[in-house]
């Protein structure tokens, strides 16, 4: 849905086929970090989101929970919490809004493509033909199969079951019964939703054959009375999962015509809850890309960009989510690590690394030509990382390298003041954007179809003028129009007129 609006925002036709007749009521995810949040207000659909959800402060790794440090680089220093269910349901009303035209009920079979397009064969026959096709299907992708698509990594080694029901137990057995299983089990716990049903996950016994097969309520009691002496009382489930640890990564994000995003390139642990996080933002970086193809004027390479930026930052996530998994374990080992790490978090730059980490907003793609970063491309903070807070006029200030050598060069820039409004208010429409702070000297003539020139100045920002992709990446820094000129055609295609 995230992807359909996107491409919409630059007039394409967009069809999403959903094999679920329904939305799923389902809470499988709980919340959204920093990053996606921030792409929410690029897009001006924040304040529904803060609407139907809650904010909490951001911190935490494998569960240890440290104050959030003072200086996060985002305007938006918190973690919302809103049901998946209710972000399914906001983003297909954009994507609607914006005229995507969503079919449910509509399973995929089978595709095949030539060099004009895709045809999508449909479980009911119906034979479907589109220039490009995405696959969104999740971690059993079908598209990724079809494709042929090598998927490797690790298979689960650890099952946690999942599921929503009711109980008996009062809160303060509850609570008091938690605070002792969750010494050393972490992967425990009953939360309450609404109306008396509570989200209940528990270790499984072990890694089931077939995981596509529920769990029954008398496994939940079975497993809940071995780790924590009751079940709760627990009855009249309304869903059931298991999950797992598995963790792979799609060989390749791009076959032709065909691409895949989300889960369908990426599987790991839920933890740090950042799967759904990582699927929306995967839109976010291909969306404007693959409009620009379909619309004439992508440069050549920038649809292969989208492998080449994402498949890396994926990565991260999996090696983050498989030490987490460790730190998880009840073992002696992973805990005395667990205890250490949890002395180091109390050092504000290590606490901070994870947390950029976990949020994303330490994200850096390498665009090459100059810049020095050699961890290009992954998550990458320390000591050459920029990361003030709203009100610091530091931002970029005592560099004196400009261009393609900036320390903001492939960073998203976090939203700033400027004299009138903010910088995220202008990128609603999902195009380029240059914020020129030096009087209006800089041009985009050639461009303007593509790339909004907006003359304003922060006090927050201190470089003369930054180049934005329409996923609010920098793509140039300085304030020589011949440097501009050189730049724009790498990211916004040749000039016009």
């Amino acid at each position: 849905m995230m992807l359909a609006g996107e491409l919409r925002l630059h007039g394409v036709d967009v069809l999403v086929l959903e094999k679920e007749a329904k939305p799923t009521p389902y809470v499988r995810a709980l919340g959204l970090h920093v990053r996606s949040i921030e792409v929410l207000d690029q897009r001006g659909l924040l304040e529904r989101f803060l609407a139907e959800g809650r904010t909490h402060p951001v911190g935490g790794f494998a569960g240890l929970t440290k104050p959030s440090p003072d200086r996060l680089d985002t305007a938006h220093g918190y973690v919302l919490g809103i049901p998946q269910p209710v972000t399914d349901r906001l983003l297909a009303e954009h994507a609607a809004g914006l005229g995507a035209e969503i079919r449910r009920g509509c399973a995929l079979a089978g595709l095949s493509q030539d060099g004009d397009g895709v045809t999508a064969e449909l479980a009911d026959g119906t034979r479907l033909r589109s220039r490009y096709l995405v696959g969104c299907d999740g971690g059993r992708s079908t598209v990724r199969r079809l494709l042929g698509v090598g998927f490797p990594g690790e298979p689960s080694r650890v099952e946690t079951l999942l599921g929503e029901m009711e109980l008996t137990a009062s809160p303060e057995e509850l609570a008091a019964v938690m605070a002792e299983v969750r010494k050393t089990h972490f992967r425990f716990g009953a939360m309450p939703l609404k109306n008396g049903v509570h989200r209940v996950i528990v270790p499984a016994e072990g890694v089931a054959e077939d995981r596509t097969v529920p769990p029954t309520i008398e496994e939940f009691k079975q497993q809940l009375r071995r780790f924590a002496g009751t079940d709760f009382g627990v009855h009249s489930p309304r869903w059931l999962s298991r999950f797992g640890d598995a963790t792979r990564l799609a060989e390749r994000y791009r076959v032709d015509r065909v691409l895949l995003a989300g889960d369908a390139a990426h599987i790991h642990p839920p933890t740090g809850g950042q799967g759904l996080n990582l699927g929306i933002q995967d839109a976010f970086n291909l969306g404007w890309k693959l409009a620009a193809e379909l619309r004439g004027w992508a440069p050549e390479g920038l649809l292969d960009s989208y492998h080449t930026e994402r498949h890396p930052v994926a990565a991260a996530v999996l090696d983050n989510t498989r030490a987490q998994m460790q730190l998880l374990s009840p073992e002696p080992g992973p805990r005395a690590v667990r205890r250490l790490l949890a002395e180091l978090m109390d050092f504000e730059e290590v606490n901070r690394y994870l947390i950029e980490k976990i949020t994303a907003i330490a994200v850096r793609y390498d665009f090459g030509a100059g810049h020095e970063d050699v961890n290009a491309g992954r998550e990458d903070v320390g000591a050459g990382h920029i990361d003030v807070s709203a009100g610091h006029k530091d931002y970029g200030a005592g560099h004196e390298r400009v261009g393609v050598g900036h320390e903001l060069l492939g960073r998203r820039l976090r939203d700033v003041r400027l004299k009138r409004g903010r910088l995220y208010e202008q990128m609603r429409g999902g195009r380029g954007l240059l914020l020129d702070q030096t009087g209006g000297r800089l041009s985009v003539a050639g461009w303007s179809d593509r790339v909004d020139h907006v003359v304003d100045v922060s006090e927050e920002l201190d470089v003369p003028a930054v180049l934005l992709r329409p996923d609010g990446h920098v793509a140039w820094v300085g304030e020589d129009q011949r440097e501009l000129v050189a730049w724009l055609p790498r990211w916004f295609g040749a000039a016009t007129g």
